[in-house]
């Protein structure tokens, strides 16, 4: 174990003790206002996963079956590689996700909340902050997260990431943010990243990462493979501008 994790395990123990001892003496002198807080912050973080759940979808290159192979259950392709995507316009179907989730690949296959499958086109990259748009086609309009502004962030904050991770659809995670205008960990030409130690795994590549409010912070694209907790996200006033760029 490295010294990275022992330095993690000791932190998340000594905010279990905290925890205990705030729920421990609050319940001997002020009733269960300790035991309330967390049942707040538990009732909050439902809250944000019934919110934000609808707009994640996940994201594989889409590649068409050969006519000569008859595919069970109707699916139009296959998943080369698992990514997530978030949707950030539903009237129009807009998809904002990571590049390197649909590089090489005009079409994409996007799994909506739920199991609907649907083929989208992707409209750009942006090599330099590894930021992609998709769009699908749809009849009524979609789940929306809302991109929020990632310019007062600050280190501490909780944390929520949403993802695909090892094809594991609808997967939350919690934490906090660790860092803040990270750069030289080589993961893009354009560096300023957002560092949490919300769990991203393989697949969360491209899904949101939210504060408290729901609202998106920024694009999970990365972790350090060598070391537990140690998580990147694009800023989302960074995802806005490539964004409009891309449109």
């Amino acid at each position: 174990m490295n010294h990275l994790s022992k330095k993690t395990q000791l932190f998340k123990a000594i905010i279990f003790s905290v925890c205990f001892i705030v729920i421990f003496s609050s319940s001997i002198h002020a009733g269960s206002t300790g035991l309330n807080l967390l049942a707040d912050l538990e009732e909050a973080l439902v809250s944000l996963a019934d919110k934000v759940r609808p707009s994640v979808v996940s994201l594989s290159p889409y590649v068409p079956p050969s006519p000569s192979i008859r595919r069970q259950g109707g699916h139009s392709g296959m998943p080369a590689s698992m990514g997530s995507g978030v949707i950030i316009d539903g009237a129009k179907g807009i998809i904002v996700t990571n590049g390197h989730v649909v590089r090489g690949s005009g079409k994409v296959k996007v799994i909506l909340l739920g199991g609907e499958e649907k083929v989208g086109t992707v409209l750009g990259t942006d090599e330099d902050t590894d930021l992609a748009v998709v769009q699908i086609e749809t009849e009524k309009p979609l789940s929306t997260a809302t991109l929020g502004d990632s310019s007062g962030l600050k280190i501490g904050q909780l944390a929520v990431a949403v993802g695909n991770p090892y094809g594991l659809n609808d997967t939350l995670t919690f934490g906090i943010i660790s860092g803040l205008n990270r750069e030289n960990v080589n993961l893009s030409r354009y560096e300023d990243f957002i560092q949490t130690d919300a769990s991203i795994n393989p697949g969360n590549s491209g899904g949101p990462l939210l504060n408290i409010r729901g609202d998106v912070i920024g694009i999970n694209t990365a972790i350090i493979n060598y070391a537990q907790s140690i998580g990147f996200a694009i800023p989302s006033n960074i995802v806005r501008k490539v964004v409009d760029e891309l449109l």
